[in-house]
């Protein structure tokens, strides 16, 4: 005799579909939710941005070469009205960390950044690159000077490549948030706030006073601004 209660699915079929959530979930940290509108996409930049080396398998890491094919296939894709970008990161590889944020701000579509936890070194620029930024109240951002790991070579050219690409750092910041120049460099070279190190952390509000977030916030309040924004760009708003 049949059974009723079970449910005539290909097992093939039901094979497929979860092989397909379990390889979001692993590459991405996200599955698909059946019949949830999909006109805003998320994506989540957490732990360590990966760039050009790869790093120990323990570490919670972002790696920018996923990164940024899914925001191409976002730009194209007509079905996507805005991007949401969750950050909760240590920082990681500087020119990996810019290129995702240059990417961010160069999407015609909508984007809205939201820190959570953190957003530190190379995350700063990331957080800023979005149309419009929130921080969660007790989440924090580092400022600091660029740093290199491994062996530097003792002459003035390394010193002169890495100035150039703090340089970098400071003129992307400046330019997609309100924070100055002066005061951004001050921040990255304060000696008595991080104990054997220096640099700053932000917590929340003071991100936003210091004019590098928009303002506090969580994921409702994203949310309502992306779709706020979505709306504003379908009737011809900036």
């Amino acid at each position: 005799m049949k059974n009723l209660s079970t449910p005539n699915i290909d097992p093939k079929e039901e094979k497929t579909a979860e092989g397909s959530n379990s390889n979001d979930l692993k590459e991405f940290g996200q599955v698909e939710i059946p019949d949830a509108p999909e006109n805003i996409h998320c994506i989540t930049i957490i732990g360590q941005i990966e760039g050009h080396m790869v790093m120990p398998p323990q570490n919670k890491t972002t790696k920018y070469e996923h990164i940024i094919p899914q925001l191409v296939a976002l730009e194209q894709n007509p079905n996507v009205e805005g991007v949401l970008i969750i950050l909760n990161t240590v920082g990681g590889d500087v020119e990996a960390g810019l290129a995702i944020a240059e990417m961010l701000t160069s999407m015609s579509k909508p984007t809205v950044s939201l820190v959570l936890g953190g957003g530190h070194s190379i995350g700063v620029p990331i957080a800023v690159a979005s149309d419009y930024s929130f921080i969660a109240e007790t989440a924090t951002m580092t400022i600091h000077p660029i740093r290199l790991t491994g062996l530097v070579i003792g002459v003035p050219q390394t010193y002169e490549y890495l100035d150039k690409m703090q340089e970098r750092v400071v003129g992307f910041v400046c330019k997609h948030s309100t924070i100055k120049p002066e005061r951004f460099r001050e921040l990255m070279f304060r000696t008595w706030e991080l104990a054997r190190d220096i640099g700053t952390i932000l917590v929340g509000k003071d991100a936003v006073s210091e004019g590098l977030i928009n303002e506090v916030g969580g994921i409702g309040q994203a949310v309502m601004k992306i779709n706020e924004l979505i709306q504003s760009r379908s009737l011809g708003g900036h």
